[in-house]
C-alpha cells in the first residue's frame, strides 16, 4: 500500500495540521500511488547564510485523478508557503481542489481554497459548497483579475488570529471531504465533447494561475528565470 503520509521539514503547527489533513483525505482515494518526478524538483535546499530555503514536493495519482501535488516551502526563515492542487482525470467531471497558504512573520497574509469547475455544468457542486460555513473572518480578500477560473464559492482571506486559522482549517476539511465523497464510485463520462470541455477548463486553470506574478517573483530571488519558468510550467501547472 502506498505510504500516504507527507514528510516535511516544516515545524509550523498550522501548516502541519493542514498537511496532515490533506494526507489523510488523499489516502481515501482509490488506487493511490506515488508519481516519480525529476530529482531536481523533489527536494530543493539551500543552506547559504542569508539565503536559506527549502522546497519539498510530493506527487501522487489515483483513480479519477491524474495528479495530486503538495508543495511546502520556506524562504529565509521568514516566508512559508503551502501549495496543493488535486487535478482530476478529464474523463471524470470532478472539480479541481486548490489550496494556497502564505505565511510571513507568523501572519497568514493569504489563505485560499476552492473546488474549481472543470465544466459549465457545476450546479450540484455549487449547491453543496453553498452550505459550507464561511463566516467569522475579519479580512476577506478580493479575487485577482485572473481568478475567473475559481468557483463562486472560492474562499480567500488573510487570517488574523488562531480562531480564524481554525475556521479556515474547517473549510479546507469540508472541501476535501466533499471532493472525496464526489469521487466515490463515479463512472467515467466518455462523451467526446465533455472530455474536450474538461481538458479546456484544466488548461485554462493552469494558464490563468501562471498569471499570478507573485509566484515567480518569490522564486526569482533564489533561482534564474529559466529554472523558474520550468518549475512553474512542469511542476506547478503542467497541462
Amino acid at each position: 500500500m502506498t505510504n500516504s503520509s507527507i514528510k516535511t521539514k516544516s515545524i509550523d503547527p498550522f501548516i502541519l495540521s493542514l498537511v496532515k489533513n490533506i494526507g489523510e483525505k488523499r489516502a481515501l482515494l482509490d488506487d493511490l500511488e506515488i508519481i516519480k518526478s525529476k530529482e531536481e524538483f523533489v527536494n530543493i535546499v539551500c543552506n547559504e547564510e542569508g539565503k536559506e530555503f527549502y522546497i519539498e514536493n510530493e506527487f501522487h495519482k489515483a483513480k479519477r485523478f491524474r495528479k495530486l501535488h503538495v508543495e511546502i516551502a520556506e524562504f529565509s526563515n521568514n516566508l512559508k508557503i503551502l501549495h496543493c492542487v488535486f487535478f482530476p482525470d478529464p474523463f471524470f467531471n470532478i472539480p479541481i481542489f486548490g489550496l494556497d497558504l502564505v505565511k510571513t512573520k507568523n501572519i497568514v497574509s493569504a489563505a485560499i481554497v476552492d473546488l474549481s469547475p472543470v465544466s459549465k455544468s457545476n450546479v450540484l457542486i455549487d449547491k453543496i459548497l453553498d452550505n459550507v460555513k464561511k463566516d467569522g473572518f475579519t479580512n476577506e480578500r478580493e479575487i485577482p483579475d485572473w481568478g475567473h477560473i475559481f468557483s463562486k464559492n472560492v474562499f480567500f482571506a488573510s487570517l488574523m488570529n488562531k480562531n480564524e486559522e481554525i475556521y479556515f482549517y474547517n473549510i479546507v476539511d469540508q472541501y476535501l471531504t466533499i471532493l472525496v465523497d464526489l469521487n466515490k464510485g463515479l463512472k467515467p463520462d466518455l462523451n467526446t465533447k465533455s472530455i474536450d470541455e474538461r481538458i479546456f477548463f484544466q488548461r485554462n486553470y493552469c494558464k490563468q494561475q501562471m498569471k499570478n506574478e507573485k509566484t515567480s517573483l518569490v522564486l526569482l530571488k533564489y533561482f534564474d528565470k529559466e529554472w523558474v519558468d520550468r518549475y512553474i510550467k512542469e511542476i506547478l501547472f503542467d497541462f
